[in-house]
């Protein structure tokens, strides 16, 4: 059997200030869980989201790197590689996703 393919959002509550006529980390998550989904439904897809602010060790790293201003968010991270942050884009989601 396929292992499933984990595709992680980070984000906060509170929107990044260049974020403020965006969807937040959340409802970005939906929106990517519906699109991938009605795309890829063959694939097994594995979507989590993570809170900067309640990071646990397995995520912490990335956390850190949104809260140092490294990355902004959301950012999704598809198999621990950054895939998009800020406003992503489904092609650059996609492409990922295929080459897998």
């Amino acid at each position: 059997m396929e292992k499933p393919i984990e595709i992680v959002i980070f984000g906060a509550e509170v929107k990044c200030a260049s974020c403020i006529n965006l969807p937040s980390a959340l409802e970005t998550m939906e929106w990517l869980e519906a699109a991938v989904g009605r795309k890829y439904p063959e694939k097994e897809l594995q979507f989590r989201y993570v809170d900067i602010h309640q990071a646990t060790d397995k995520d912490e790293a990335f956390a850190k790197a949104i809260l140092e201003e490294e990355y902004m968010y959301p950012l999704v991270v598809i198999e621990n590689d950054v895939v998009a942050e800020g406003n992503p884009k489904l092609k650059d989601i996609y492409n990922k996703i295929e080459s897998l």
